[in-house]
């Protein structure tokens, strides 16, 4: 139980364990608090520093207990620190705890400042702000773009904060000229004139800290506090904290103490970073005009505690290769003088460039488990959250967790994803995909009692619906479907049907009515069929951050125009995106962290490591400001976006004048190959500019870092196993099958393991999930439109039979062809098919006359030593007075020998045609055999195919009957005790994939490759 500064409150201290009760400071018999001297006078502000590396916390401490010797505990008591982050206040707390039983000072942080003071909400103000943003869209012909405006009005609230922030008025823009400014500069400068009145409705979170900071040092300069009052940490760059600092830095027993000053910088240097502008992306500048704003020299400024820097030649080091571009000469000059230090500096560094940001998040994981071992504090410094979320999943295979500072976004955790896929749900039409992903979600159906049911109704609803093309997805025939299985399965089909009448609307509506109705359905979803309530939607750390964003929302949708659904969707996200949720799955160890850049301004680690050092990661490129140029922004006060730079840049060289440091990078991210931090580039470049004893330095560094990453990559090895060889199951005779489709009969040719994996041993290929535009839909569209056709001109092409095709065609495509797009690029093919098709049909018809269509038919093969039957389905068969004519609609047409030898498929139907096998078909032989090809401008490919030079042009009779020894001699084999089933025995070409190549392990051996026969039961 921590301190509780509210008097009468009870107090446990961490140490004693003993109640305590606060009680009011005691006062001399003129009433004033007992005067306690801490510092001696001085004439000039009071101000401190530490060196680079220092760990800031402990310092701090140190210091103040040597200043408060012999001080009272209520003097302790008394004591007033500002730090510039809960996390640093947390640390101080600790160290605190840990020593010395005493009543704690008051700490707070600055950001707490001036929070009784009213302030606008935020999301109310970015609703307003949005008004007229889409207007300006609409106007400028942009109303497409309305998505923009939440991220515009966001812009606007931070140009808005940076300018309360600072105390520039609105009103300054108005004296800025605007001639010599483009279109869209003076366009925006009238927009912000039109919306002033907008902008200063209200003070945001920046300018109330500003007028908490200030209002406070009035109270300081108008009654000086004799206490102690320490501002720690902070680097005076954000608004009215120089005024707060030189405030506190006055009072008789007020300091400032400012982390990572550099020590080691000239003063010509100091006094070019206090003049020039440019210098702006240095580490020092913002001290450099901090120090300039409180009227003392950089290097008369005294350290907080007598301590050295972890290593003082790194610090030198780091010192000169940072220096500011215009004076980096001074690299020849001071060069050498690091010379005999280079090995002493660089002993503690190692480079670690990881060829990927999974083998940079490895190798730190590494680093952390072994300085667990070693017994060593390590910390992860870096901007890149994806980074910091990377290093915690690796650790999880320890077992461990990191102190993370931050946490996640909540988009992205189970709840903040669950609301927002509710909102890709378009009712019956969802796709099959999209609807799958949410019923899965652990949210949905989230009660104990209701999830497993819920989960097996979802499975079969799958593979009986959802993978099933040929039947439309609708309410009704999902009920009819439920309603054969039982009283509890409608149920969960009417539960199902109502969330899916709750999807999100179409069209504009008030931000209010769509939260609602977005709320509404998720909880119905989360609460599952036949339950009340919203499930486990709610609950836990995250469930309860998802509450109080969308609570947020609630309280300032009223304030917002009509949104559509993606406007809705955006806004959604952001909100989500707003907030961080602990990660951490359990408790973190303490000897492990991960901090943000400005919390690791004020603490450290004997082992840190600063990771994510590429360009735009650290440092961020500056984000553009939409609405004033660099030249707008300079005019009226603002400071360059390149100021983040240099802030980014200060806490690299807190980072780097560590004990031992790890510069971490990843040459390669997803995409591309990245650029290595302008801060390293730097160091590459001295160290390579000082001869021999630089190289070797760099080198040893990188030697460090690629021992770590070598370490790192051995952990994900395997035992080397034996790759799998090429599968030939040799299964017992009587689990093997005794009929085959025709189609299947070239699979059983080519790939003998597929019929064993699918007729032998079950397995079939799940069916896609949804309906897509694939091969097969399109060769089923093109042989409806055929049938469809020569079914209505049985009786003879009619004159307008070219009109006739293409109704056909756009009639039978707009029936059983569901995407537009696809559906016109089908269209246009098969009607530009229309003249040659109807001249080859012509002949067609003089040849025999159309029958039957998707014709059945098998018959039972003699010859194999077992019962064995053919199956088939024949394309197209035209009865003539001589036999029959048996066509097959192909998208492309094999060649001939192809056709003779696997893609028999013909050649077997014609012997079904003539042992009487077709329904509706009496024996009959084949006159004809014929391919029609409908790609490259349609194609027919005849049987037999012409013989080459040389050989003897066969009869279509002798193919037939060639085609049935081959079918018997292959039935004859697998139907022999031995006989095996190898894989990819005569693939159709090296990039030929089948269903089962996962299964016989394809890749661990290749095409060609010898197999040996192996029995199984």
């Amino acid at each position: 139980m921590g301190r509780d500064d509210r008097c009468g409150q009870p107090l446990r201290h961490p140490l004693s364990r003993q109640l305590v009760r606060c009680r009011p400071p005691r006062k001399h018999p003129a009433g004033r608090e007992a005067a306690v001297t801490v510092f001696p006078p001085s004439l000039s502000p009071r101000v401190f520093a530490l060196p680079p590396g220092a760990d800031f916390s402990v310092a701090l401490l140190q210091g103040l207990e040597a200043r408060m010797q012999g001080q009272s505990a209520i003097s302790w008591a008394r004591t007033e620190i500002y730090l510039n982050t809960q996390r640093a206040s947390r640390r101080l707390e600790t160290l605190l705890q840990h020593g010395p039983v005493r009543l704690q000072p008051k700490i707070t942080t600055l950001d707490r400042i001036g929070q009784d003071l009213p302030a606008y909400p935020p999301l109310r103000r970015r609703l307003e702000l949005a008004k007229p943003v889409r207007k300006l869209l609409e106007v400028a012909d942009n109303a497409g773009a309305r998505i923009q405006a939440f991220d515009l009005a966001e812009s606007l609230m931070t140009l808005s904060g940076e300018m309360q922030e600072r105390g520039i008025a609105w009103e300054s823009l108005s004296g800025v000229s605007s001639e010599h400014l483009s279109h869209h500069w003076q366009r925006s400068l009238k927009f912000l004139e039109l919306i002033r009145e907008l902008l200063e409705s209200g003070e945001d979170s920046a300018g109330r800290r500003r007028a908490g900071l200030l209002a406070q040092a009035a109270r300081w300069t108008a009654a000086p506090p004799e206490h102690p009052v320490i501002i720690a940490g902070s680097t005076g760059s954000r608004g009215a904290v120089p005024e707060f600092m030189a405030a506190a830095a006055a009072l008789p027993n007020g300091a400032v103490i400012l982390p990572v000053l550099d020590p080691y910088l000239p003063l010509t240097v100091w006094q070019h970073l206090q003049a020039s502008i440019r210098a702006i992306d240095h580490p020092q500048w913002g001290l450099a005009r901090l120090t300039a704003e409180l009227g003392i020299s950089p290097g008369d400024i005294p350290d907080w505690v007598p301590a050295q820097a972890p290593c003082e030649a790194r610090n030198r080091l780091a010192s000169l290769a940072l220096r500011p571009a215009p004076v980096t000469d001074q690299w020849v000059t001071e060069g050498p003088a690091l010379t005999p230090a280079l090995a002493e500096a660089t002993a503690g560094l190692a480079l670690v460039e990881a060829p990927s940001l999974r083998a940079e998040a490895e190798a730190i994981a590494l680093l952390f488990r072994r300085s667990l071992s070693e017994g060593v504090p390590v910390a992860l410094v870096t901007p890149d959250r994806t980074l910091a979320r990377r290093v915690t999943a690796e650790m999880d295979r320890w077992g461990l967790a990191p102190d993370d500072s931050a946490g996640r976004p909540l988009s992205l955790t189970p709840p903040g994803v669950f609301l927002r896929r509710c909102l890709r749900l378009t009712g019956w039409d969802t796709p099959a995909a999209t609807l799958l992903g949410l019923l899965k979600h652990p949210l949905t159906a989230s009660g104990p009692e209701v999830r497993g049911p819920h989960m097996r109704k979802t499975r079969a609803l799958e593979l009986e619906r959802l993978r099933r093309t040929d039947r439309p997805f609708t309410a009704e025939a999902v009920a009819a479907w439920a309603a054969d299985k039982g009283a509890d399965w409608a149920e969960w089909a009417d539960w199902l049907a109502a969330v899916l009448a709750q999807s999100p609307a179409t069209g504009d509506h008030p931000p209010a009515e769509r939260l609602e109705a977005h709320l509404a359905m998720a909880e119905t979803l989360a609460a599952g069929p036949g339950q009340s309530g919203s499930g486990e939607l709610w609950e836990k750390e995250a469930g309860e951050a998802a509450s109080r964003a969308c609570d947020a929302l609630r309280e300032a949708a009223p304030y917002g125009d009509p949104l559509d659904l993606a406007e809705y969707r955006t806004l959604l996200t952001s909100v989500l995106a707003a907030e961080d949720v602990p990660d951490a799955p359990f408790e973190p160890h303490p000897g492990i962290a991960i901090w943000g850049t400005l919390e690791a301004r004020t603490q450290s680690a004997p082992r840190v490591v600063l990771g994510g050092l590429n360009e735009g990661i650290w440092p961020r490129l500056p984000k553009p400001d939409p609405w004033l140029n660099r030249d707008l922004r300079a005019r009226i006060g603002l400071p360059p976006a390149e100021r983040q730079i240099g802030l980014s840049a200060h806490d690299f060289q807190q980072g780097f004048g560590a004990a031992e440091v790890y510069l971490t990078r990843a040459t390669r991210d997803a995409e591309a190959e990245t650029v290595a931090s302008r801060w390293l580039l730097r160091l590459d470049n001295l160290l390579s500019g000082l001869g021999k004893q630089g190289e070797a330095a760099l080198d040893h560094m990188r030697g460090r870092g690629q021992a770590l990453l070598t370490e790192a990559a051995a952990l994900n090895a395997r035992p080397q196993a034996a790759p799998a060889p090429r599968p030939a199951p040799v299964p017992p005779l009587a689990v093997r099958p005794d009929r085959l489709a025709a189609t299947r009969i070239e699979k059983l040719i080519r790939d003998p393991y597929a019929i064993y994996a699918r007729y032998i041993l079950g397995l079939r290929p799940l069916d896609p999930l949804g309906r897509e535009p694939d091969a097969r839909e399109r060769g089923n569209a093109a042989h409806l439109v055929f049938e469809r056709f020569i079914a209505a001109t049985k009786a003879g092409l009619p004159s307008d039979a070219a009109d006739l095709f293409r109704a056909t065609v756009t009639e039978t495509l707009e029936e059983c062809v569901p995407w537009p797009a696809t559906r016109a690029l089908w269209q246009a093919r098969l009607t530009s098919l229309t003249d040659w098709f109807l001249e080859t049909e012509a002949e067609r018809r003089a040849r025999a006359t159309p029958a039957l269509f998707e014709a059945k038919g098998s018959t039972p093969v003699s010859g194999p030593p077992a019962p064995f039957t053919l199956e088939a389905r024949a394309d197209r068969i035209d009865i003539g007075a001589e036999g029959v004519a048996i066509y097959d609609y192909k998208g492309s047409i094999p060649s001939g020998g192809q056709m003779l030898a696997f893609q028999q498929q013909l050649q077997l139907e014609a012997i079904i045609a003539a042992a009487g096998g077709f329904d509706n078909l009496p024996a009959a032989r084949a006159i004809h055999l014929e391919m029609i090809g409908l790609s490259g401008g349609g194609r027919l490919a005849q049987l037999p195919p012409k013989a080459k030079k040389g050989e003897t042009q066969r009869t279509l009779a002798e193919t037939i009957e060639m085609a049935h020894r081959d079918l018997v001699r292959l039935i004859t084999a697998y139907q022999t005790e031995g006989t095996a089933y190898p894989a990819r025995l005569r693939p159709d070409s090296l990039s030929y994939e089948g269903d089962y190549d996962h299964l016989s392990r394809l890749g661990e051996w290749t095409d060609g490759e010898d197999y040996t026969p192996e029995p199984v039961s």
